[in-house]
């Protein structure tokens, strides 16, 4: 036996029973979103680019919106639902724009828990409409218009720029040029070396070398990675065994299509590391190695991809300090 719902709330007077019904609004919610996904599919810098503001933070909305209305048509809910299947339906919200290949894992891992928690919002803003207003598909249709609009205005707004930088030091027992020695070469770089970053875990391609070398009367170290990904670092200071500073140079054929999310490849419109610096300090018979990365965000959610970009990179620099105390304490060792 099926409810009637009223003809104002869409509030229902007694529960569906149909098989899988309590799915139905969690899958309506992630559908709208991966929908809204569909649209959002243009280049960066274009109108409807998926890390506009109009998608970062109305898709959620929209999807804990969907989720709530379509179950509150079924019977009245209770807050804390309101919370979790708006969650839940953007995970899977997430999880589709996965399968189908419009996002990367890179993007989806780190996006997630800001699409939880305006998913949350979108769905208690839903509930609180069904149960003060008669208007929860009125309050729907604005959910769907204003991201569409937006998508097509922001582009007028020029993107907020932040210019940070992360540093750590490591002991490692060996002279400063013997690290000095490995920091300049690197070669047949193992997954088990390096894999502990969550750069890799989360999709980034793994290093296999860099390698030094004089080109056009330029000091270089070339980096070649996984899904052939390669790209220069310019010396830019240079004290040998004690200092040297590089900045990347990019080449058109750096980062080959779908080696790396648009949205974080490096040296684009949203994110980039600038520069790398290692020092070394001679401590007796061992080197204090100290490395610094100065890195750029410039998208319209500062506020979460800064911080974000910022743990990654610390937890990166001390996968490369580990990397380099063990290849030169090994060589210091047994040469």
């Amino acid at each position: 036996m099926t409810g009637t719902p009223t003809e104002d709330t869409g509030v229902a007077t007694t529960r569906k029973t149909l098989p899988f019904s309590k799915a139905w609004p969690i899958a309506a919610g992630a559908l709208a979103g991966v929908a809204l996904r569909l649209i959002f599919l243009g280049k960066a810098g274009q109108a409807y680019a998926p890390m506009m503001a109009a998608f970062i933070y109305c898709a959620p909305i929209l999807v804990g919106a969907v989720t709530v209305y379509v179950a509150e048509r079924v019977a009245r809910r209770s807050w804390g639902y309101y919370v979790w299947s708006a969650f839940l339906a953007n995970c899977f919200f997430v999880l589709g724009t996965l399968m189908i290949m419009v996002e990367g894992l890179i993007c989806a891992a780190v996006i997630i828990p800001v699409f939880a928690a305006f998913g949350a919002l979108g769905g208690l803003a839903m509930g609180l409409v069904c149960r003060l207003t008669h208007w929860p598909k009125q309050t729907l249709y604005v959910a769907w218009a204003v991201p569409l609009l937006l998508g097509a205005l922001e582009t007028q707004i020029p993107l907020a720029e932040r210019v940070r930088s992360v540093e750590q030091t490591r002991l490692i027992a060996a002279p400063p040029e013997r690290v000095w020695a490995e920091i300049q070469t690197a070669r047949d770089i193992q997954p088990s070396e390096v894999e502990d970053a969550w750069f890799f875990r989360i999709g980034v391609p793994l290093p296999r070398a860099g390698t030094s070398r004089l080109a056009g009367g330029e000091r270089v170290r070339t980096l070649s990675l996984g899904k052939e990904v390669h790209f220069d670092q310019v010396v830019t200071d240079w004290d040998e065994n004690r200092r040297v500073r590089w900045n990347h140079r990019y080449a058109p054929d750096s980062f080959p299509p779908y080696a790396l999310d648009e949205h974080v490849v490096l040296g684009g419109r949203y994110f980039d590391i600038t520069s790398t610096e290692y020092r070394l300090q001679p401590k007796g018979s061992a080197t204090e190695l100290s490395v610094r990365m100065d890195y750029r965000v410039s998208t319209p959610f500062n506020w979460y991809a800064d911080p974000v970009a910022g743990v990654l990179l610390r937890n990166f620099e001390g996968v490369l300090l580990k990397f380099y105390a063990r290849r030169s304490e090994a060589l210091h060792l047994h040469p």
